[in-house]
């Protein structure tokens, strides 16, 4: 998309606005594809808490996408856009037993995380196949924040519970056709991966009904110039010839399943701002924006670096600002930027901004969340319009007290 596609559409939806090109999403797709081509049997489900839109979901749908949900919400939102319930897997942590007896009333695959849900559930529905998560302890990435796979994660099933796993499994006769693990985001230690790999390589070999092996996520995309990414080539070789190797070893073909969500989405997504006000203190040049840590919380969050470019003024004089929110709070997108040149009335875009953004935005301050727009081969579509103050009131009762 060129600096004058967000322009106008930033005239046409007003901002803040959430714009998505469809052609870099397809274009992801199809490059992990590619890597793992030698694998007979691949599906990659779209980890859908990445970036939720309805819209969205129908695309990867249409690219032949499975889909990753974590929520029994998540689970009817790909419904709706049209998945098969076979083609969607419910991976959630720390959810009741009744949220899963939920979706697996709805016929998805059910991916289960601790021993006590699984012995309940096998006791109560042994003839529903279901996946383990397990907990490799090892961690593939660099933050801590954003890492699962470590020994004190609460995600998953430990490795070392192997054996009551099998007895509970025993006792309730429940089969298990998958197992899964998922070390968390930001992967670019591939030889670490490849560990974790061998460890659920040798958990996956005590399991006779085995259907398919799910290894997650979390390849990392670049967020600036020069920035550190998964070599998906790379991985995709390594892990493909070592995949095939284990279905000789196991006696057949297994599928190879993988649940990205930030490497599809995150870069495809740009956040355009509008700036109210350059602020000049004693030390500080500020750039004050129309939204805010409501509608983008990963810098507050997870310390996580978006790049930012005035596209009003794509080629003037750098300068360092420092740009901020709305928000009551502190809600500093970026500190001593060098940007080109502001004034007030500027755009700004936010790189990466297509993943855990949008789906982690909320109403606090009482503020609308924005519209989101997908752009394709030269075409807009709006995916969600702004709100309004009718969205904020919708399900308040307005009750009034009757005081004393």
């Amino acid at each position: 998309m060129t600096h004058e596609n967000l322009l106008s559409l930033v005239e046409k939806y007003e901002s803040p606005l959430y714009v998505y090109d469809a052609e870099k999403i397809i274009s992801q797709y199809n490059k992990l594809q590619s890597a793992f081509e030698t694998v007979n049997k691949l599906k990659i489900n779209y980890a859908c808490k990445a970036l939720s839109n309805l819209s969205i979901l129908k695309l990867f749908n249409s690219l032949g996408a499975g889909l990753d949900t974590v929520s029994v919400q998540e689970v009817q939102l790909g419904l709706k856009a049209g998945f098969d319930p076979s083609d969607i897997i419910f991976t959630p942590n720390g959810v009741s037993l009744g949220e899963i007896e939920q979706a697996t009333e709805l016929g998805v695959q059910i991916n289960i995380d601790n021993i006590s849900i699984l012995e309940q559930f096998g006791q109560k529905h042994p003839e529903v196949p279901v996946c383990i998560r397990m907990n490799p302890h090892i961690m593939a990435g660099g933050n801590t924040k954003i890492s699962v796979g470590h020994i004190d994660s609460k995600f998953g099933i430990s490795i070392h519970q192997l054996p009551l796993i099998h007895r509970v499994v025993e006792n309730t006769g429940m089969r298990i056709t998958g197992v899964h693990m998922h070390t968390g985001s930001d992967i670019y230690d591939i030889d670490a991966f490849l560990r974790a790999t061998e460890i659920l390589f040798n958990v996956a070999m005590t399991f006779k009904d085995l259907e398919y092996i799910d290894f997650g996520s979390g390849f990392k995309v670049p967020y600036k110039e020069g920035d550190i990414e998964t070599d998906i080539v790379e991985l995709g070789e390594k892990v493909s010839k070592r995949f095939n190797e284990f279905c000789g070893e196991f006696g057949r073909e297994l599928t190879l399943m993988f649940e990205p969500g930030k490497f599809l989405v995150s870069e495809a997504g740009q956040f355009l701002v509008q700036v109210n006000v350059v602020k000049q203190t004693t030390s500080t040049v500020f750039a004050g924006v129309d939204s805010g840590l409501n509608h983008l919380i990963r810098p507050m969050f997870y310390d996580a670096y978006h790049q930012i470019e005035n596209i009003s003024n794509p080629l003037g004089k750098k300068r360092f600002y420092t740009v901020v929110g709305y928000i009551c709070e502190t809600d500093t997108f970026g500190a001593n930027r060098q940007i080109s040149e502001i004034k007030e009335g500027d755009i700004l875009s936010f790189k990466n901004a297509g993943a855990y953004c949008f789906s982690m935005a909320s109403n606090y301050n009482s503020r609308y969340r924005p519209a989101e727009v997908i752009f394709y081969k030269g075409k807009d579509y709006l995916v969600r319009e702004r709100e309004t103050i009718e969205d904020l009131l919708m399900r308040q009762t307005n009750a009034t007290l009757e005081l004393e």
